[in-house]
């Protein structure tokens, strides 16, 4: 992956092909524009791997409206980022409970879901979450809107056990569509 400290690819530019805590510590202002070349990456609002996350998958990412997508939240820089590890998608499946701790109603997927409703959740909030394999990304609102969790397997055993675990920024435990990331 290769940040660049301004806009549509210009300003100073490093490549990693590793995770970084804190873009600060290698004399970046920010990052405004990143290309992916290899693998999906998940990026941070602050150093440390903290605030609003931010799917990255192969492609080019010239502004910051481009990595933030559909969400209402938009964030023009990212301090911090690493690389996650996939499933195929063939492989991939996640779990989602109606209560914390695993409790309640439960429903396995393995295919995307542009909204949760409309393939029977009746609810707008995942309390719980079990990620089976892979590594998934689910958004506050349908269509793949809002803030975006990123949910792996490799990361706490693929299980978070209520919202407070899904980053640290989610204030809520709503998602209201989820898709697999692709490697």
């Amino acid at each position: 992956m290769t940040v660049f400290e301004e806009e549509f690819f210009q300003g100073k530019s490093c490549e990693f092909s590793f995770e970084c805590q804190n873009i600060l510590d290698r004399d970046f202002r920010k990052i405004r524009s990143i290309k992916v070349e290899n693998g999906p990456w998940v990026g941070y609002e602050y150093p440390e791997f903290q605030g609003q996350q931010f799917i990255l998958e192969k492609g080019d990412y010239p502004c910051y409206q481009a990595w933030s997508g559909n969400s209402s939240y938009r964030t023009e820089h990212m301090l911090s980022f690493r690389p996650i590890k996939c499933a195929n998608h063939s492989d991939s499946k996640i779990t989602l409970y109606e209560c914390e701790e695993f409790m309640g109603r439960k429903f396995e997927m393995c295919e995307d879901y542009p909204s949760l409703q409309a393939m029977g959740w009746c609810s707008k909030e995942v309390p719980s979450i079990k990620v089976n394999s892979g590594a998934w990304v689910g958004y506050q609102f349908p269509g793949y809107r809002g803030y975006q969790y990123i949910f792996e397997r490799d990361r706490r055993q693929g299980e978070y056990r209520c919202y407070n675990e899904f980053g640290t920024q989610a204030h809520t435990n709503q998602i209201q569509s989820m898709r697999r990331i692709q490697q």
